[in-house]
């Protein structure tokens, strides 16, 4: 029996740049309709020079510490999902840690591409049980259109950059939302249907070669929909299982916000109606590692989530990595 892992504190932050579909059309060869009818988005923000993966998840921690009545100083971990941070060295929780004035605290990135956040949360989990007294930021921050490439009008228009954080805690210090169970997964097997090859050492970049589309994300959307529906929908249905519950006991799901047309496919698999699922895929658009927890942000902030209810997460991500938690508020 694990111990009690809470969440005390959230907080989200967007860039403050605004991109409609409008802005994208003078971009790419797309337009709204094409964009509204496959994707479900009409917004989402784009990160400016003097906004990189650090500064988004520094607000974002700001903003969560201040929500958990928390200083820096109080924290004992950081924990950073990202597949696009600053620079491959330093990390960005090493540059979050400095940016918040803090040393020595133990502080690391953790690839898990869309699911970031939640292979972060599962992992403060594991930390709390050793260290109750642990107060661990957890952030999922991304500037995806740094790999983003715009000639692509499959992918550039999916995806937008933000941050969400979340504070946790263990039995030593309580906070109102309950981390019942979480489970994670991964197969790397059909990793090459979602790639960003160029850069790694399998595909060194060399001095005075030009940057390639293998530097941006690719992939095969029709078999990357299929994978991350049925993949979703059983992590969901199993972390449920286990906990003696199904859909109908759950009041909000907030599953990755990849594009509509998936979302409203998970919520089929489920069986539930889409009265019951967040969504802000819409107005944000794809924030990879960001996207769980700046929707859970709003959900509480806006009041869709009250206490005493139960909500269920779910992610899927480049790897292939998916992932699902369950929380008590």
């Amino acid at each position: 029996m694990s111990s009690p892992c809470y969440i005390s504190g959230l907080g989200l932050h967007l860039p403050r740049t605004a991109m409609t579909n409008a802005d994208l059309e003078r971009m790419v060869d797309t337009s709204d309709e094409w964009i509204v009818t496959r994707t479900g988005i009409t917004n989402r923000y784009f990160a400016q020079g003097d906004e990189p993966c650090s500064v988004l998840a520094f607000n974002a921690a700001r903003k969560a510490l201040d929500n958990a009545g928390l200083a820096p100083q109080d924290l004992t971990h950081i924990f950073v999902g990202t597949f696009s941070g600053d620079y491959n060295l330093p990390t960005t929780a090493c540059l979050l840690q400095d940016m918040l004035g803090l040393k020595g605290l133990p502080a690391f990135d953790l690839a898990a591409a869309c699911s970031g956040f939640l292979y972060c949360l599962e992992t403060a989990r594991a930390f709390t049980c050793l260290h109750p007294e642990a107060r661990i930021l957890v952030v999922g921050s991304e500037v995806c259109t740094s790999r983003v490439n715009f000639e692509d009008r499959t992918t550039c228009v999916l995806f937008g950059d933000g941050a969400g954080a979340a504070i946790v805690t263990g039995a030593a210090n309580p906070g109102p939302v309950k981390v019942l169970d979480a489970m994670l997964k991964a197969d790397g097997s059909v990793g090459g249907l979602l790639t960003i090859h160029g850069g790694g050492s399998a595909c060194k970049p060399v001095l005075g070669q030009p940057v390639g589309p293998e530097y941006f994300v690719q992939m095969n959307g029709r078999d990357v929909f299929k994978y991350a529906v049925r993949c979703m929908a059983e992590v969901s249905e199993t972390v449920l299982e286990r906990n003696g519950l199904t859909a109908d006991d759950v009041d909000l799901i907030i599953p990755h916000q990849a594009n509509i047309r998936i979302i409203e496919a998970i919520a089929k698999k489920l069986d539930v109606g889409m009265d019951k699922v967040y969504v802000n895929v819409d107005r944000i658009g794809n924030t990879s590692a960001a996207s769980i927890p700046i929707a859970l942000t709003e959900a509480v902030a806006t009041g869709r989530i009250q206490p005493g209810m139960k909500v269920l997460l779910s992610s899927f991500g480049g790897g292939f990595t998916w992932a699902s938690a369950l929380l008590q508020f």
